[in-house]
């Protein structure tokens, strides 16, 4: 959850949520709380503050200004018409990055940190890889910019959009239901967790699960079908560095064994 002036009032609730969270497992139903993995989800949150925040800084600004720069169009900032539009606007490009980042190798190098807990609480929204400037993830959002849309908007929506989904990290919340027809809820982002096979590779919206529904890859999340959270080859390690960085020794390791150009583009480049 990217920081910003009013990072105290949402870490205070936060807080709130989390300790609602540890009272209802523990408490109301007894499955107990998974507090090492809740630590090592802090402890990569940490590290994508400190390592992912400076070389995104460092490098997605300048070239998000710089795209704003060379935009045939500049939409005014300052107008509720273009905040709605960009709105829908992220919501789209966030779609399609995060459903490439689950089906292109490179980008699920540091995606698959996210997916990495074996439980799904809280913590595991902000179990973020440190390594996103590096993947290249950010560049779906260049198109918006090139549009007319200001880099602050686009950033700023983009926030907000992974600021809802704290809350869909939860098994507390069940099924909401009508506002399970368009957005995206707890009971939808189980799914998105989950590594049973029927489930791989489902709702990948951000508030909203309307572009789901409209191109294929929305799941309901089913009753008699009890999820399986985590990676389909589970990683175990609470380690904050080994979370942050296993999937890029692996695909570093496949990327060595490569006896052609094909055979590497394919590991760099193809299905998980």
């Amino acid at each position: 959850m990217p920081a910003g002036p009013n990072a105290p009032l949402l870490a205070a609730i936060a807080l709130v949520l989390l300790l609602i969270e540890i009272f209802w497992r523990t408490r109301v139903i007894s499955k107990g709380y998974d507090f090492a993995g809740a630590a090592a989800s802090f402890g990569v949150f940490i590290g994508n503050v400190l390592i992912g925040g400076a070389v995104s800084a460092a490098i997605i600004g300048p070239v998000y200004f710089w795209c704003w720069s060379v935009a045939p169009v500049k939409l005014p900032l300052d107008d509720w018409r273009t905040w709605a539009l960009c709105f829908f606007a992220v919501e789209f490009a966030y779609y399609w990055q995060h459903r490439f980042s689950h089906t292109i190798r490179w980008l699920w190098a540091s995606h698959a940190v996210h997916h990495s807990a074996q439980t799904l609480a809280l913590p595991s929204a902000v179990r973020l890889g440190w390594t996103a400037a590096f993947s290249g993830g950010w560049l779906f959002f260049t198109p918006l910019i090139l549009a007319g849309f200001h880099p602050v908007m686009v950033v700023t929506l983009f926030a907000a959009n992974l600021h809802y989904q704290f809350w869909l990290h939860t098994e507390v919340v069940g099924r909401l239901g009508p506002l399970e027809w368009f957005l995206n809820t707890p009971s939808h982002h189980r799914v998105h967790h989950a590594s049973n096979e029927e489930y791989l590779d489902k709702n990948f919206g951000g508030v909203l699960i309307v572009f789901d529904r409209m191109f294929g890859t929305f799941a309901r999340e089913e009753d008699d079908r009890q999820i399986r959270y985590g990676l389909t080859t589970p990683l175990l390690s609470n380690n904050p560095v080994v979370i942050a960085l296993h999937e890029w020794a692996n695909l570093a390791r496949d990327a060595v064994k490569s006896r052609s150009v094909a055979e590497l583009g394919a590991t760099l480049f193809g299905r998980p």
